[in-house]
């Protein structure tokens, strides 16, 4: 079981740090900004949600259940809505949001909004006029072979990070998440990592990048080609031509994350491209 010990953030919002996996669920910048700016919004979810009737989003990783309320906040707030909210989220520890409710976290939001998480901790289902939500406890590995082929508008993709939780960012993994995404969706993650990239390459999306945000790397936005996505830049294109864009892998679905990071670390030894060291060296 996780050890789960709260952790401030700078816009008042309240997160974890996890004793598992030696990380906070949202960066010190801000857990509720983080969510608002790293995935509603790169994800157009209000432009889309002014213009479908209905709009489906994948959240994988629910964790607190701050990326799911922003959204929710967002489509609830447009006084021009028109879509319906229909969010799958995938979540392996239900103790995660049912903690956050326990103790407040998640009072932040709206009444509505805080009652919504709190009735998906509990039972795993909300279903209201114009709003569904379904928890997926488990694996995501295998709980996302619950989620409709070509269905997510949007995908929110927020594990813990790629050295820490390996298995979901693998190649094999992220092909699963891409088989999700509608041809006119955006996939949105706070990761730049090269390896994560490679992956998404792999699974036939195309890369672009969104500002920093309390932090000095960008974050990820990907799509399936022709729609257009902020560049990347020249040094982090320059990256994917280094052992650092190697990816993950787990073939079978069911690696541990030591089985995946030593595959990695022994093509890498084995690989002929040239250390991502080369490039820091040369930007120095």
């Amino acid at each position: 079981m996780d050890k789960l010990s709260l952790f401030p953030t700078e816009d008042g919002s309240v997160t974890f740090w996890s004793d598992t996996f030696q990380e906070t669920f949202h960066s010190s910048h801000g857990a509720k900004h983080e969510a608002e700016a790293k995935f509603v919004v790169p994800a157009k979810i209000a432009g889309k949600a002014k213009t479908q009737t209905q709009l489906n989003i994948l959240d994988v990783c629910y964790g607190l259940g701050y990326n799911s309320a922003a959204a929710i906040a967002c489509v609830s707030e447009l006084p021009d809505r028109r879509a319906n909210l229909h969010i799958i989220a995938l979540e392996n520890n239900l103790e995660v949001p049912q903690k956050a409710i326990a103790i407040g976290l998640v009072d932040i939001w709206q009444p509505a909004i805080t009652q919504i998480l709190k009735t998906a901790a509990e039972t795993q289902t909300v279903v209201t006029e114009n709003l569904s939500l379904q928890l997926l406890i488990g694996d995501a590995r295998q709980t996302i072979s619950q989620v409709p082929t070509k269905w997510a508008d949007a995908i929110f993709l927020d594990p813990f990070s790629p050295p820490h939780c390996p298995q979901l960012w693998t190649v094999e993994f992220i092909q699963l998440v891409a088989n999700c995404l509608k041809p006119d969706g955006y996939l949105v993650t706070y990761s730049s990592s090269a390896a994560v990239r490679a992956a998404m390459f792999a699974a036939g999306l195309q890369i672009g990048a969104i500002a920093p945000i309390g932090r000095k790397s960008p974050s990820t936005i990907a799509a399936f080609p022709p729609t257009p996505l902020p560049p990347i830049s020249d040094t982090e294109a320059a990256f994917l031509h280094t052992r650092a864009a190697i990816p993950y892998r787990d073939r079978t679905l069911q690696s541990t994350a030591s089985e995946i990071i030593a595959l990695r670390q022994a093509e890498q030894n084995k690989s002929n491209l040239p250390r991502s060291s080369s490039l820091r060296k040369k930007k120095v």
